[in-house]
């Protein structure tokens, strides 16, 4: 059977070697062999095998099928640092898989330069660190002032999403953006305050434990995936393509 490798960055990150396909693997992290387990997760197929953090012959020797022929569900390379050891271009497509096991697939791109950038951007970073963070930069240039070793505190590389964010000039009429924003939507508009009058401050964070409120049915735009010399992008489904083409996973992550 066919290993297939896996970077694993929503709840927690590893690399898992398993001998299912992508779909069949996120219902089994979602929700396990026994009844009553239930998370959502987000992972990434990885094309191995590269470098010498992985032990790529542990996973060989061990991701093989049972006795009986069953396929082996998932063998952990790594709980540590998968992200940072796992080079972008060694990364296929993602898969948001829901809590009661559905996926959706989203595609790699690279990243490009906004047109019409807006004002403010509401930032959820997942992966290896987990702040809230409203910042005035588009998602390139917030990636290089994540990763870059020229600031006192970075990561190597980093995964977040771009979540919706009311009008800040017509809150009232921004449409539906559902509950995130109830719990601190005071803190929000001050972060946004005082980041217009400062000049000299580009992000501010909101929450530094929001991770646990974090729900697909919050992604705007895109997921990314970046260090400090690239950023790629996976973005999101449009609505017309949810309930045209993934109808059952987009009622399963409550947006439709």
């Amino acid at each position: 059977m066919t290993i297939h490798y896996y970077l694993t960055v929503f709840p927690t990150e590893g690399l898992i070697a398993s001998q299912l396909g992508p779909e069949d693997f996120g219902s089994y992290m979602a929700t396990g062999s026994k009844k009553g387990t239930a998370e959502h997760l987000i992972f990434i197929e990885v094309s191995g095998e590269f470098g010498s953090y992985f032990d790529w012959d542990y996973a060989r020797q061990n991701c093989v099928p049972h006795s009986d022929g069953r396929p082996k569900h998932s063998k952990y390379l790594a709980v540590y640092r998968a992200l940072e050891n796992t080079p972008l271009d060694k990364l296929g497509a993602m898969y948001l898989t829901t809590r009661d096991g559905r996926s959706v697939k989203l595609e790699k791109s690279a990243y490009k330069e906004p047109e019409h950038p807006a004002e403010f951007h509401l930032y959820q970073e997942l992966c290896p660190v987990y702040p809230l963070v409203v910042s005035k930069l588009n998602a390139g240039n917030f990636a290089k002032h994540l990763t870059s070793d020229s600031n006192k505190v970075f990561v190597p590389q980093i995964v977040f999403a771009d979540l919706k964010l009311f009008n800040v000039d017509d809150p009232e009429h921004t449409g539906n953006i559902g509950t995130l924003y109830s719990r601190n939507i005071q803190h929000l508009k001050g972060c946004i305050a005082q980041l217009r009058t400062s000049s000299d401050k580009q992000n501010k964070t909101l929450d530094r434990t929001h991770v646990e409120s974090f729900g697909f049915q919050h992604i705007g735009k895109a997921i990314y995936v970046a260090n400090s010399k690239e950023t790629v992008v996976y973005n999101m489904l449009s609505m017309d393509e949810l309930q045209r083409d993934h109808f059952p996973w987009a009622k399963s992550a409550n947006i439709l």
